[in-house]
């Protein structure tokens, strides 16, 4: 008779690609578009040029446009969507939106009256 209570030896996980990107939109909920910029020598022209790839993935995180996030290899979770977000590196500087300095100053007192 074999023991009811042991489980099966796990195979160890094979290491999953990682890289760094932008995001560069963010109006999907919980998915982001990142793209992800590479250096590579022209075959025959031999000078460095950038090549962009842009990657659908998972982000529970709340990674927003401008942020620099990780990402990580995972099972395909939608029919584009292969990558997630590990971790976010940096966040971007948020600006106020033009508008909104003219209606402080029209709060404060603005011109005087």
């Amino acid at each position: 008779m074999s023991e009811t209570g042991t489980t099966s030896p796990t195979k160890p996980r094979g290491h999953r690609h990682e890289m760094v990107g932008i995001v560069t939109s963010d109006k999907m909920q919980k998915t982001v578009v990142v793209t992800v910029e590479r250096l590579v020598r022209h075959p025959k022209y031999e000078r460095v040029v950038k090549r962009r790839s842009k990657f659908m993935a998972h982000d529970e995180l709340g990674a927003r446009v401008g942020d620099k996030v990780r990402i990580m290899e995972t099972r395909p979770l939608s029919a584009r969507k292969r990558w997630r977000v590990v971790e976010i590196i940096q966040r971007a500087a948020r600006r106020m939106p033009e508008s909104e300095p003219e209606l402080a100053l029209e709060v404060e007192g603005g011109e005087g009256r």
